[in-house]
């Protein structure tokens, strides 16, 4: 089914959109996967904040112009799926993931703002922990000193208390 100029007008805005939020674009090859597989792949990726869609090629070319993702047009051939991603490790890891359980799914490569991924870059990216897992992390570096500290002021008044109970019993006991 083709598209006539106002709906192919419609679906560039639309990926322009989802284009300048983004963080990480990566592009696959879908040939050979069944409706299942794909269905699967996009409920994965909705759960994760993963734009996914199937994509004419020129489209694309026409949504990247004038983007940091514009030298990514060079590698948009064939049949593609793009993963379009405000977080820079979901869409390399929900295409990645689906990828190792199915072979049908091909990353081609992708790119991030002003620089290109080859295959093992989007790999590399996916192994990456998420913005989510490195802000947690980073919280517990924070909190680890304060609560050593508080630990350590709680301490006093805990060895106070033995020490009367240590005496309370000497006495007890004499």
């Amino acid at each position: 089914m083709s598209l006539n100029r106002e709906e192919k007008a419609v679906v560039i805005e639309d990926v322009a959109a989802q284009v300048a939020q983004a963080q990480s674009i990566i592009i696959a090859e879908y040939r050979g996967l069944d409706v299942a597989s794909v269905t699967v792949l996009r409920k994965k990726a909705r759960e994760s904040g993963v734009y996914l869609r199937v994509l004419k090629n020129t489209l694309v070319r026409r949504a990247l112009v004038d983007t940091s993702f514009q030298d990514l047009s060079t590698q948009l051939v064939g049949p593609l799926m793009y993963a379009i991603s405000a977080d820079p490790v979901a869409a390399a890891k929900v295409m990645s993931d689906f990828a190792k359980s199915n072979d049908a799914l091909v990353i081609k490569g992708g790119a991030m703002p002003n620089s290109l991924l080859d295959v093992n870059g989007v790999k590399a990216l996916a192994t990456m922990p998420s913005r989510d897992e490195l802000l947690a992390k980073l919280l517990g570096t924070m909190q680890a000193p304060v609560t050593q500290f508080v630990r350590t002021l709680n301490e006093v008044p805990t060895k106070f208390a033995r020490a009367l109970a240590a005496v309370r019993d000497q006495k007890e006991a004499a």
